[in-house]
Parts: structure tokens; C-alpha cells; sequence
């Protein structure tokens, strides 16, 4: 059992935060700036840090760990998340097994906002978990023998810093290159240079031309590359689905697919889809997101933002059930504060700790 107060790790981490009792719960949490080792650069934009906000939920003597990322496209801010856990208010619950009354509580008082309500989603589930003793890929009665490789992940960049990028991704069996602007074939030759690791490649929407696009896909198969991650515009519905009816390699779709409403959507228009806990909400709904593409018959990719490996852990949990995973975030910045999942020669290794399976480093 685990209890803030007592405990010097996690007082330290969130003393300079704020806390709230809210009846047999206390909330607690604390704006934080993520350091990338690397300029970070995708096709609409670069950058060197990523804000988050760290989250802990206390029940008795438990306490769970959450968190939000907040990179620029979701369109929130410490601000906005900070603002959002303000209006939570868990008073009305007395026990943190109603897991589905308060997450939907959760959901609907706000719209939007979802990094926010993933924290609180995670924090929660690594509470319950703590309590029943049990790591959430056990609960789920998953086997964590079938996680798939992660992806490591190489920015758009010069090419001797993508030299220096494909060193320290030596470890990894697969390699996540970020493409959408006038250097794409430069950066998959300077990478096939140096290594025949299969690729997969995320556009980030920088396509905009489907003949072009398609010429491209064909290109990208002959160098090895697995599968092409939202080509086009969101908005290019038709662009996009005559893409994945020709390209000889699948197609996923990211920016296109938030939450759970919108995966029947991607029938018919994409390959696959990538779920990421801060686009959807957090774990419930996740879980859902593939469990609804396993029924449309889409593969499953499973993805993050930049975050610690709080909220990279959590993901990892429904690991053993993806296609492709892509959970680098924690590999990417100088200033974790977790210890959680781990890599071990490319592949996702969970580990039998209670909850998301976390510790504060």
C-alpha cells in the first residue's frame, strides 16, 4: 500500500502542485515540461519540449499515476488541463470500482479536453489496479508474451543528425520515420545507408497529391518500408481511401481517428488506425477503439505523444493485443521521472508490478 503523505518520492514530485479532497479521493497534480533530447520535427511543425501535467488519484492508502501530454496539435495547454481537473469533482463516489459511472462522469464535463480526462482515466486505472494487486494486462487477461516490437522514432532532419538518430536506434527492429516534406526520399536513402531495419513512415498529413502520393507508396515498399501513417489531409476523405485501395502497402490512419466514434469511419478509408490513450481518453476507451477495429477487420497500431513513462506503461498494457506499437515517448526526452515498461532487443517487455506497473525514479 502506498500512501502520498507517507511517501518521500511522491511528495517531492508533487509538492509544488495542487491537491483537492473530493469525499474518499484526493487529487493531485502538477504542471511539468518534458525535454527532448532532439529538435523534434514533423511536417506542420518543430520542437524541443512537450508540456504535460503529472496526475495522482488517492483512495485510502492507495494512490495511482496519471498523466496528460499536451503537444501542439491537440490544441490544449497546462493551462486548459489545469483549468479542466479544477472542475473534477469524484465527492459523489464512494469507491473507485465504479470505474464506468465516474469515467463517463469524467467525459461529460467538458467537451474536448481529452489529454486531461486520460490523466484522471490512467491515474484511476493504476489506482484500481494497485488495489486489486494485479497489473491491468492480467486483469484484461492478456498475455504479455505477444507484445510486438516498438518503433523508435526518427524525425524529419539533416542528414547527419538522422545519421546520429539511426545510432542510437541500433537496439530497435523498428524504425518510425517522420516524413510530409520536400526531403522525404533524402531521409529514407540517408537511413537505408547505414541500416536494412524495416521502416514504417508517418506523413503527418504532408501529402496532398493522391498520384503523387501513390508514387511514393510505391517507392516506400521497395525500401522496405511496412506500412505509411496518415498520408493525406484528415479531409481528403476520397484522396485517402483511393490510396489504400491501390498502395501495395497499408495505410493508417492517426490525425483522422480521436475516439471511439470515429473508428467506423476508417472502414473503407485507411488500413488500420493508431490509438493514442491522450486522443481517446485513456485505457477504457482504448480497450474499446481495438476491440471495434478487431471487429471491422482494421489492424491496430498503438501510439503516444511525448510523455513519461507513466503514460507510456499505461499504454503498453493493451500491448499484447496491437498489430505495431509505436511507444518511444519516454526514449525521446532527457527528463523522465518513472520507471515502468521497458525494451529489451526491440521488444515491449511489461513489468508485474500492480496497476500501469510504475514507480517514481
Amino acid at each position: 500500500m502506498v500512501n502520498l503523505l507517507d511517501n518521500s518520492h511522491s511528495e517531492s514530485l508533487f509538492k509544488d502542485g495542487f491537491t483537492r479532497k473530493m469525499g474518499k479521493f484526493t487529487l493531485y497534480y502538477k504542471p511539468y515540461s518534458l525535454e527532448l533530447k532532439h529538435v523534434f520535427t514533423v511536417a506542420s511543425n518543430s520542437r524541443t519540449s512537450t508540456p504535460v501535467v503529472l496526475v495522482a488519484l488517492a483512495f485510502e492508502n492507495y494512490i495511482g499515476f496519471g498523466e496528460a501530454s499536451m503537444p501542439p496539435y491537440l490544441g490544449e495547454s497546462h493551462e486548459s488541463v489545469l483549468s479542466f481537473l479544477e472542475k473534477v469533482d469524484l465527492s459523489s463516489f464512494d469507491s473507485p470500482f465504479l470505474t464506468d459511472d465516474i469515467l463517463t462522469y469524467v467525459d461529460h464535463i467538458k467537451t474536448g479536453n481529452t489529454a486531461a480526462k486520460a490523466a484522471v482515466d490512467i491515474a484511476l486505472h493504476d489506482l484500481l489496479g494497485k488495489i486489486v494487486g494485479q497489473p491491468w494486462y492480467r486483469i484484461w487477461g492478456y498475455n504479455p508474451e505477444n507484445t510486438p516490437n516498438t518503433s523508435f522514432t526518427i524525425g524529419i532532419d539533416e542528414p547527419e543528425v538522422v545519421r546520429k538518430k539511426v545510432a542510437e536506434a541500433e537496439p530497435y527492429k523498428l524504425l518510425k520515420v517522420k516524413l510530409g516534406l520536400d526531403s522525404d526520399r533524402r531521409m529514407i536513402n540517408t537511413i537505408r545507408e547505414l541500416t536494412d531495419t524495416p521502416i514504417c513512415v508517418d506523413v503527418n498529413q504532408g501529402w496532398k497529391d493522391k498520384e503523387q502520393a501513390l508514387e511514393m507508396a510505391y517507392w516506400l515498399a521497395e525500401k522496405g518500408v511496412v506500412f505509411i501513417e496518415q498520408p493525406m489531409p484528415k479531409e481528403q476523405v476520397d484522396d485517402n481511401a483511393w490510396l489504400t485501395e491501390r498502395s501495395p502497402i497499408p495505410t493508417i490512419a492517426d490525425e483522422a481517428i480521436q475516439r471511439l466514434s470515429d473508428v467506423h469511419f476508417a472502414k473503407g478509408v485507411y488500413s488500420g488506425i493508431n490509438i493514442k490513450l491522450m486522443k481517446c481518453t485513456g485505457l477504457r476507451e482504448a480497450k474499446r477503439m481495438v476491440e471495434l477495429a478487431r471487429e471491422l477487420e482494421l489492424k491496430v497500431m498503438l501510439g503516444c505523444m511525448t510523455e513519461t513513462s507513466c503514460a507510456i506503461s499505461a499504454a503498453a498494457q493493451l500491448a499484447p493485443v496491437v498489430d505495431w506499437a509505436d511507444l518511444d515517448g519516454a526514449l525521446l526526452i532527457s527528463n523522465d521521472l518513472y520507471e515502468g515498461m521497458w525494451i529489451e532487443d526491440g521488444k515491449i517487455k511489461l513489468p508485474e508490478r500492480p496497476g500501469i506497473g510504475v514507480r517514481i525514479l
